[in-house]
Parts: structure tokens; C-alpha cells; sequence
């Protein structure tokens, strides 16, 4: 292959990126899924999330938990997550010539590529009860997306540097209450997505003569959208002690719009990137791409064990088959980028407890485990470092007067260990071991009128 050729299809896979923009590493759930909405539910491993209810934040997991709220009520909560991946042994190469670090020419311990991000997650959920029978309620929240940020000299920067990722759901919802026992709902999901990606460009593979890895140019990618999807629930008290809820999310389909920016840093890597934009490679160009949220299944059990002990249990399904590849159409003549992904759907299973400790404090934990869409080492990229994990959890709910309640909760996960394997004839090879360790921490308060 021509160092020309390559330099074209670097072009490609650069601005392919604008896809990735739901590859973005999360933390608590696996994939590029957030379920950080209650700090109650938080709590709980998510236990709660289906059939829990407890307040109008609920409606973000189950849109029907409005009919197990009387009257008006406010809800707001904020996450805190703070994760780390790291990679162990990494071993790259562009062309299968051994990968240098940094461009001053010193020696470069490619055993490491650190990244991982601290983020904040807000969420706001809002409702009030119409008639007798039906309820109106509002959510605002992110269901996708975290960060990755890593060094620009890392050896596998060619496969990544940055991925940013935000998305906002905004989820209008009626809820009716069939029975005293049996509520159904139905909601909007209004989402808007928002993307920045970036990885280094192997520059020195188009010199002459070629130097693959010693001079780098950088590529950064943008892009926007709005999708509109529905949620779906039902909550049906079975006794006075026991109810089950089940919700379905639909999925999100996506065009996200936008620009992709060449740059590059030292006097020769912009000379080698100036002759490659005469040549019609790495100019600055349009592209878009189709990128769908999934779809998802919540199945909960709730039960009051006792006047004092709730138990509770959760299974989640997620349909990441949907991103089973990548397609990016470009602005000009350059050919569309197709990558395969091969995602498989996933089940995130889920116990906690409730122990009422006083009229005022609530005691709340769980344990929680979740599957890796990602099929092998060779689908693992640095943007989804993802794997299989274990959660534990613990929190506590003060309820000050029968109106307010202000809830704090901690969660721990522990994630496998990840193996990558990437051969790419454009970027190169990339092969190490992923190790992350992450903690969630999060506040809510909601108030009845």
C-alpha cells in the first residue's frame, strides 16, 4: 500500500470518529450508558429502578412511578463520578514498525496509556397530579456518555486521544391510573447529542523517506444532533407489601452533523500536512454519520418485608446489537468509512435492601453486576475500554419533614480486566490490558406540595 493511500484512508478513520461519539467509556453502566438519576436508586445498585418508585426522579427508569406519587412533587439530583482506566503492557506499531513516543526523539515506555475523566451528572424530574386518574410529569437527564483524555505522545494515539461525549434527554409523561393498583404510562424522549473526538495522525508515514511515528498531525472531530424516541411502563401493585414494574425504552435513531479540523504542531509535521492538503488529503471538511441509542428493557420486584425492611431487584436489558458498525458519509468525494463493531446485547442484574432505621433516616445498599457489550479483544478500543463489571453500593435518606427528603449515596466498581487487540492497517496495531477502578458519588433532594 502507498504511503499516499494510507494517508487517504487515515483521512477516513479520522473523521470516522464522528461516529464514535457514543463509544465514549461510562462507568456505571456498561456500553456508553448513565443511569445516575436517583441518588435513592443509586443507592440500591438500581434494584429499585423498575418497580422502586419513591419519588418523581423514578420516572427517568419507569415513566409509570408518577402513579405511586400523590399530589405535586420536585425532585433534583447531582453525580459525581471519578473513573480511571489504565493500560498495562501496551505494545503499538504504525505499519508494523515498532512505535516511538515523543517527537523529541527520548526513549518512550509504552507500558502505560492512562486515561479517564471526573464528570458531573445532573438530572431534574418534575410532576404534578391532574385528576383522580391521570398524572403529567417532566424528566431532564443524561442516559449516554462520559469521557476518555489521554496524552498526545501515548502509543496508542493514533487509535485516540479525546472523546467527549453529552446527551440530554428531555421526557414528557402521562401517566394513568387504571386502578388503585394498576398505573400505565407513555412519554416523549426529546435527545440531543453532542460530540468531540480527536487522535493523532501519523504524519511521518508520508514523509519522504517515510518516518512512520516521529512526526505527528492531530485530527478533532464535532457533531450535533436531535432524535425523539418514547418510554413506555406499567406499575401494578400485586398486595398491600409487594409491587412489580417493568419499562421499555425505545431507541433513538441519530444523523450527527459536523466539522473535522487538521492541525499539526512542530515545523516539519506542517510541511508534510501542507503537501498532504495540496494533495487533497486531511483539507478540513463536512461529514455526518448515523449513530443509534439503544434500546432497553427494565424488569423490578419490589417487596416491604417487614413495617421497617424493603427488598428489592432489578434486571435490565439493553439492545447494543443496534451498533453492530460504524458508516460516515463525507461532504465531498471521499468515499464512505464503514467499521465493523459487533456489539452484543447485554443483562445488568441487580438486589438491594431499605432498612428505615428512624421516622426520619433510611439506610439503603446493594450489589449490582453488568455484561460488556464489546464481543473481544479485537472490537476493545481506547475509546471503550469496556469489560465486565461488579458493583457495591451504600447511602442514606434523611427525611427532615413528611415533604422533604435529601438522600446521599456511594457506589464502587470494580471492573475485569480488558484485553485489546486492534490490527489496523491504516492506524496500526495496539495491544495491551485495560485496568479501571471508578467511584460514583451522588446527592438528591425532592419535595412535595
Amino acid at each position: 500500500m502507498s504511503a499516499r493511500h494510507r494517508g487517504a484512508n487515515r483521512l477516513i478513520i479520522a473523521t470516522s470518529a464522528l461516529t464514535l461519539a457514543g463509544a465514549a467509556a461510562s462507568v456505571h453502566a456498561t456500553g456508553f450508558q448513565i443511569r445516575e438519576q436517583s441518588a435513592k436508586a443509586l443507592a440500591n445498585s438500581l434494584a429499585s429502578a423498575a418497580a422502586g418508585a419513591e419519588d418523581v426522579s423514578f420516572m427517568a427508569y419507569n415513566p409509570a412511578a408518577l402513579g405511586n406519587i400523590d399530589g405535586t412533587q420536585v425532585a433534583g439530583s447531582l453525580a459525581y463520578i471519578d473513573a480511571e482506566f489504565d493500560m498495562n503492557d501496551g505494545r503499538a506499531s504504525p505499519y508494523r514498525v515498532p512505535l516511538n513516543g515523543p517527537d523529541d526523539g527520548t526513549p518512550y515506555d509504552g507500558s502505560k496509556g492512562n486515561s479517564g475523566e471526573t464528570a458531573l451528572v445532573p438530572s431534574f424530574a418534575v410532576k404534578t397530579q391532574l385528576s383522580d386518574s391521570l398524572d403529567a410529569g417532566l424528566a431532564v437527564y443524561s442516559p449516554y456518555g462520559l469521557s476518555t483524555d489521554y496524552d498526545h505522545d501515548w502509543i496508542g494515539r493514533y487509535q485516540a486521544l479525546e472523546t467527549d461525549l453529552k446527551v440530554v434527554d428531555i421526557q414528557p409523561t402521562l401517566n394513568f391510573r387504571v386502578t388503585d393498583r394498576l398505573s400505565l404510562a407513555g412519554g416523549l424522549r426529546v435527545q440531543y447529542a453532542d460530540a468531540t473526538l480527536s487522535n493523532a495522525l501519523d504524519l511521518g508515514g508520508l514523509s519522504s523517506p517515510a518516518q512512520p511515528g516521529q512526526h505527528d498531525g492531530f485530527a478533532e472531530v464535532t457533531g450535533d444532533d436531535w432524535g425523539v424516541g418514547y418510554t413506555l411502563g406499567a406499575l401494578f401493585q400485586v398486595t398491600d407489601r409487594t409491587r412489580v414494574g417493568v419499562s421499555y425504552r425505545s431507541k433513538v435513531d441519530l444523523t450527527l452533523k459536523g466539522d473535522a479540523e487538521f492541525s499539526a504542531t512542530d515545523a516539519t509535521s506542517r510541511a508534510i500536512l501542507a503537501n498532504a492538503q495540496a494533495g487533497g488529503q486531511f483539507t478540513d471538511t463536512s461529514g455526518k454519520a448515523d449513530l443509534t441509542t439503544p434500546a432497553s428493557l427494565n424488569l423490578g420486584i419490589y417487596h416491604q418485608a417487614t413495617d421497617r425492611l424493603a427488598l428489592m431487584f432489578n434486571a435490565e436489558w439493553t439492545e447494543w446489537s443496534s451498533f453492530d458498525e460504524l458508516v460516515v458519509r463525507f461532504g465531498d468525494n471521499t468515499p464512505n468509512s464503514v467499521t465493523e463493531e459487533n456489539w452484543e446485547n447485554t443483562w445488568a442484574l441487580s438486589t438491594g435492601a431499605s432498612y428505615a432505621l428512624t421516622g426520619r433516616w433510611t439506610l439503603r445498599g446493594g450489589i449490582g453486576m453488568d455484561e460488556s457489550p464489546v464481543p473481544n479483544a479485537r472490537h476493545r478500543t481506547p475509546r471503550v475500554p469496556d469489560v465486565d463489571r461488579r458493583w457495591l453500593s451504600a447511602g442514606a435518606t434523611f427525611s427532615p419533614t413528611e415533604r422533604l427528603s435529601i438522600t446521599g449515596a456511594w457506589m464502587h466498581i470494580f471492573f475485569d480486566d480488558g484485553d485489546v487487540n486492534l490490527e489496523d492497517e491504516s492506524r496500526g496495531n495496539l495491544s495491551g490490558t485495560y485496568e479501571g477502578t471508578a467511584n460514583v458519588f451522588a446527592v438528591s433532594a425532592d419535595y412535595r406540595f
